[in-house]
């Protein structure tokens, strides 16, 4: 049985839909892990049709459940894009086998190249420019990069964002010589003026890499700021260690609709502001970030079970 059961006259963007947020919302992505997409009984009753599903591939993940969870989403009619940590891939043959497996059984056609959570790297990787260079991916349609609007301390422990800089002008040079669409998907984060600010700065530093901003999904308080802190989320963290501090709001569940409002306005104000997508980290779980988006998403967010 499906678990929103949504009939088909309220598919119409609801009344108080915000006009702003529900086209900021179109086209939106969501993240998952094979043990997370394994609660969802159908993502065609929770998600709009054409929904990028990101598939996480956190170390210690067997490749058969990552291909085996792209399939899966794959035949409910939703372009996958799984991760590939460059850290935990052992080697330039290891990574051509799991290439083959996503494309010769879920027909991946787009892939998010990223450092990975690790600080040691398993093999001859251990960063995703290595894994751009070594043309592996050059059949793909999409390629995905990490983004930091924070900063990160792993790759500029100085606290600077000199070197993440450095990898994006890298990145910037490789989106003008090669055919496939380049985008950045950033790390969540709680504060919209310091995203505003970094996008702004990208664009006048000649970096035009379209931005998918990273948006936490609704959870309780707690469970955010655990997750914060162990992605390292950077100074917008005070917005949450703000809340925590009211009693009035302790108890209820973090959602992200200041944030995504202050970003909607913005874009909304400059058509050429370079975030082009949402991209949800569901962290308190999928089913309730896609009711979230459902109930302030309007047209944007109407599941594909429901179109």
């Amino acid at each position: 049985m499906a678990l929103l059961n949504f009939r088909r006259k309220e598919t119409a963007a609801p009344s108080g839909a915000n006009a702003a947020v529900e086209a900021f919302l179109d086209g939106y992505s969501i993240e998952v892990m094979p043990r997370t997409a394994e609660k969802v009984e159908d993502f065609r009753d929770l998600l709009p049709k054409g929904t990028r599903v990101y598939i996480a591939h956190i170390d210690g993940t067997p490749i058969e459940d990552m291909v085996a969870t792209a399939k899966r989403i794959a035949a409910e009619g939703f372009p996958v894009m799984p991760h590939f940590p460059a850290r935990i891939i052992k080697d330039k043959a290891t990574l051509a086998d799991w290439i083959a497996r996503y494309q010769g059984e879920a027909d991946v056609k787009q892939a998010l190249l990223l450092g990975g959570g690790i600080s040691k790297p398993h093999g001859d990787f251990h960063c995703s420019m290595q894994l751009m260079e070594t043309g592996l991916f050059d059949g793909f349609d999409r390629l995905h990069v990490a983004g930091h609007p924070e900063g990160n301390k792993d790759i500029d422990p100085d606290g600077s964002d000199k070197n993440v800089m450095e990898a994006l002008r890298w990145k910037q040079a490789f989106k003008e010589r090669t055919d496939a669409k380049l985008a950045m998907a950033t790390q969540f984060c709680f504060e919209a003026k310091p995203v505003i600010k970094w996008v702004n700065r990208l664009q006048a530093e000649g970096i035009n890499i379209p931005v998918h901003i990273g948006v936490a999904g609704p959870a309780k308080l707690q469970t955010m700021i655990k997750f914060a802190i162990a992605c390292g989320v950077g100074p917008s963290l005070k917005v949450l260690q703000k809340r925590a501090m009211d009693v009035t709001k302790l108890l209820l569940p973090y959602e992200p609709n200041e944030f995504i409002s202050e970003l909607a306005a913005h874009k909304a104000e400059n058509p050429e502001f370079g975030i082009e997508s949402v991209h949800f980290f569901p962290l308190g779980g999928i089913k309730t970030n896609a009711t979230w988006a459902i109930e302030n998403g309007g047209k944007s967010a109407v599941p594909a079970a429901q179109a």
